[in-house]
């Protein structure tokens, strides 16, 4: 079945987005000696400076784009020139090793069995030691990731990060499978992914291209906005007890500013030029529909405070504690119910799609007639490095099984059947769906506290069902990813083999860098501003959902208080009626999805991404051409990504160095 003959019909958005590059028609092998080199030296030298970037402003780096520039020209004069596939899956392969790695998930859980918030609901020291050490024990108080406590929480993680890998290229893989080969959706955002690993391709060539001369524009952008807004806090953090900030991270908060006129209401500015760019690059309507609830959102919160539904909220409070206490009052109950909308809209219109697709393919075997050779519907380009996909299913029905015995050891008093059900039934359905989804218009839907009434009606007390690995994965995302990968002509076998080099790699080098990085100083603190604030945040919300399985004592678990039922139909009721009212007025598919999505979200963020997406629709679209910019854009923010990777780096060398040093007795 062609392309055009496809039954789904798309907003003219969403076509350009499906246009941006052609699918092509010969696959080469990627994985070669640079993809290696290009992961110890970005692992080595990069990683640091990213887990720095995460803790103070929640960023990661552009140091993969860094490594590649340097491997082409060493390359160029070796007189050898990189193909466009070494240099996708290089860049594959830098970007996995410069972020934080597994292990900052470790770093996570010391701070959270120690928080005030697991404090004050009880649960301090009642966390297993297969999840972390107790607050108190030698290897927190010294803060030592080499201690022998940890030994069981890092083979238990190792485990379950080479499932989830061997889960990846197994059933999202199938669901490519699926999607892409057999139903033909267009993946609209799968160009865009692809054009941004292609971003340097030519720069093999002798010649200067428009690509390099972009990307060297958004690099002179990141330095001179990174210098100030990262370099500075990294630099003097480095000699003062508290970092010097000319940019507040994470960001502006002047809740407490506005709140005699916008009572129980987060308001403020993330003030970030990256943002801005990356405006350029979200579809305009789905801005525009996230923009739109975010002010219905803060028009909102001052009648609900005035109404008493906003009735925890007391004056003084910053965006973090404003956030968390309007979200027990009435956010998470009305997003709950505006995510079961989403989801009760996306599965009918999954099923409406397979039901058309299923009519067509029957109508065009009764006309080819009784002899016509059959259709292969899992026929696959030659090349490209498939594989059966019944072995795919195989593999994942064997990594399951094997979750299962773990889940089931770690808490035994946790139904087995829940786990079976997770696994054979919830998983596949729900990964499917947001397979077509995102194939579709590129928007992902969960369906809300499918877990959490789990843990409930089979009537577990307890905290240990929270920590374990329950079965409980959308994977449908990775069609998407498999999409991307089939766009740059890339063998799969080579992400594949990058895969198995990067898993025990970035274990090793992750383990080593927050081992150095915790054992210097205690995380958070005043040195990590994002990590500082939203630490605390996330802790909260994570003990809002243990305390649903908590013995209590009187007063009702704060998860059960945060469940308002009438919220919840309430949201239910407006996603449904604003979506079928939005369709109405033939809106662009993707403000439909921005709008529903964006309702209860603090504001902060949604600013410079607003002015970035009016800046790309009205002048760099009318100057260049829609279509074109998407082409370009991508660059730019490669570019920009670079030059803050590279300040930040500078930042950590020196930050490194000092803590290195400062111990010697000379």
């Amino acid at each position: 079945m062609a392309k055009n003959e496809d039954p789904i019909v798309l907003d003219k958005e969403l076509e350009v987005y499906r246009n941006v590059l052609a699918t092509p028609t010969e696959f080469r092998n990627g994985f070669t000696w640079v993809a290696v080199a290009g992961a110890f030296f970005c692992g080595l030298l990069m990683m640091p400076g990213a887990i720095y970037l995460s803790l103070i402003t929640g960023q990661g780096i552009a140091a993969a784009w860094v490594t590649l520039i340097i491997f082409t020209e060493v390359s160029r004069r070796a007189m050898r020139t990189l193909s466009q596939q070494e240099l996708v899956i290089l860049l594959m392969v830098a970007g996995s090793m410069a972020v934080g790695g597994p292990i900052s998930d470790l770093i996570w859980r010391q701070y959270l069995v120690s928080s005030d918030a697991v404090r004050d609901i009880g649960l301090m020291g009642k966390f297993p030691s297969w999840y972390a050490p107790p607050p108190g024990s030698e290897s927190l108080v010294e803060r030592d990731l080499f201690h022998r406590a940890w030994i069981v929480p890092i083979l238990l993680m190792v485990f379950m990060h080479v499932i989830g890998t061997i889960k990846y290229y197994t059933l999202s893989y199938f669901f490519f499978r699926v999607t892409s080969d057999i139903e033909r959706l267009p993946f609209p955002f799968a160009g865009i992914s692809a054009q941004g690993s292609m971003a340097l391709s030519e720069s093999g060539e002798k010649k200067t291209t428009w690509k390099w001369r972009v990307f060297s524009l958004g690099g002179i952008m990141g330095l001179v906005f990174g210098a100030v807004q990262v370099g500075v806090p990294l630099v003097t953090g480095t000699f003062l007890n508290k970092p010097i900030q000319i940019i507040p991270l994470p960001w502006y908060d002047a809740t407490t500013l506005t709140e005699g006129i916008l009572p129980a209401t987060p308001t403020g500015m993330v003030i970030d030029l990256g943002l801005v760019i990356t405006g350029m690059v979200i579809p305009f309507w789905a801005v525009i529909g996230t923009c739109v609830a975010t002010v219905m959102t803060l028009v909102m919160n001052p009648v609900l405070h005035g109404m008493g539904v906003l009735k925890r909220w007391q004056p003084g409070m910053d965006t973090v504690s404003t956030t968390f206490e309007n979200s027990i009052d009435f956010w998470m109950s009305f997003g709950l119910g505006v995510m079961g909308a989403i989801a009760v809209i996306s599965i009918y219109q999954t099923i409406r799609d397979v039901v058309v697709k299923s009519r067509e393919l029957r109508k065009r075997r009764a006309e080819a007639g009784p002899d016509a050779p059959r259709e292969n519907l899992w026929e696959a380009p030659p090349g490209r490095g498939d594989y059966s996909p019944w072995i795919a299913v195989g593999l994942y029905m064997a990594c399951s099984v094997a979750v299962i015995i773990i889940c089931h050891i770690l808490v035994p008093e946790f139904s087995v059947w829940w786990l079976v059900f997770f696994t054979f039934a919830y998983t596949p359905l729900i990964s499917y769906i947001n397979a077509r989804l995102i194939g579709i218009c590129g928007q992902r839907v969960d369906i809300p506290f499918v877990r959490e009434a789990a843990f409930i009606l089979s009537g577990y007390k307890g905290v240990e069902i929270w920590l374990a690995p329950i079965p409980v994965d959308n994977l449908g995302t990775g069609a998407q990813d498999f999409r991307t990968k089939e766009l740059t002509g890339t063998n799969f076998w080579s992400y594949v083999k990058a895969q198995a080099l990067i898993v025990p790699l970035s274990f090793v080098l992750s383990f080593v860098f927050w081992a150095f990085i915790w054992k210097s100083g205690a995380i958070p603190s005043e040195l990590y501003p994002f990590a500082q604030k939203m630490w605390d945040l996330r802790a909260k919300q994570t003990v809002l959902l243990f305390s649903a399985t908590l013995e209590s004592e009187g007063a009702q678990p704060l998860f059960y208080q945060a469940l308002h039922p009438l919220v919840i139909s309430g949201g239910f009721s407006f996603a449904m009626i604003a979506f079928v009212a939005l369709s109405a007025l033939n809106l662009p598919i993707m403000a439909i999805y921005g709008f529903v999505q964006g309702i209860g979200h603090m504001p902060h963020a949604f600013i410079p991404i607003v002015i970035g997406a009016f800046i790309g629709k009205f002048y760099f679209h009318k100057r260049f051409g829609q279509k074109r910019f998407l082409e370009i854009v991508p660059v730019l923010v490669a570019g920009y990504g670079t030059g803050v990777g590279l300040i930040a780096l500078m930042g950590v060398a020196i930050n490194l160095i000092s803590k290195a040093v400062s111990p010697a007795p000379f």
